[in-house]
Order: C-alpha cells, then structure tokens, then sequence
C-alpha cells in the first residue's frame, strides 16, 4: 500500500500543474482523499485479527499514506519546471493505463467470464 502511495502522491502533485492547474488539483486531492477511506480501513481492518491493537492499525493505515504528501510537493515542483513536457507525460501516463487494461485486465476477466460472453 505504501508503493501505491507513491504514485497517487504523484498523480496529485502534478495534476496541480497546466492552465487549469488548481481546479484539477483540488478535484484530484480530494478524489485521491476520498479513495483512501477505505485504503486506509483495508489496511486496518486485516492488522487487528493478526494482533495488532486498534490504535497501532490505525497508525500503520496512517504511515502506509505519508508517501503522498512527500511525493507531491516534489512533482509538482517538477511539473511547474518542466511545464513544457507535461503533454508528452500525460500522454505516456493514458497509455499506460490503457495497456494495463487491455495487456492484464480484460484476459482475467475473460478467464473468468461464462462461456456465453
């Protein structure tokens, strides 16, 4: 959970970057915000029937997204310097997710899927 933290710290900080910069930060910050209610309970909820107490689980699901607010003041910082290369980036981030999609998650799906489909 703390590497998916990583990226979603990422994607916050640079969405602050471009013309429309704060309106698509502050919807990106509180969409990743609200994405990690239950990132935050799913990291607790398995801690405390292994044996850790409530308040240490909550302090692990805490700690598992400090990565966030490190990793997005430093890539907006970049973003605003290399301002010029954010459609080249942007572009290469949609790609990407579109082959995670079409390379790994529609061949599960369809693993799983009835014969029918």
């Amino acid at each position: 959970m703390t590497l998916h933290s990583f990226s979603e710290g990422l994607g916050v900080g640079v969405s602050y970057g471009g013309d429309n910069g704060m309106q698509q930060g502050v919807f990106m910050t509180l969409a990743i915000g609200l994405h990690n209610i239950p990132e935050g309970l799913a990291v607790a909820l398995v801690s405390v029937p292994r044996g850790e107490s409530p308040s240490r689980a909550c302090a692990w699901a805490i700690l598992s997204s400090l990565p966030q607010p490190l990793v997005a003041v430093p890539s907006f910082y970049f973003v605003e310097l290399f301002s010029f290369l954010l459609p080249i980036g942007l572009g290469c981030a949609a790609g990407t997710m579109l082959w995670m999609v079409v390379a790994e998650l529609l061949p599960d799906a369809l693993k799983e899927a009835p014969s029918e489909l």
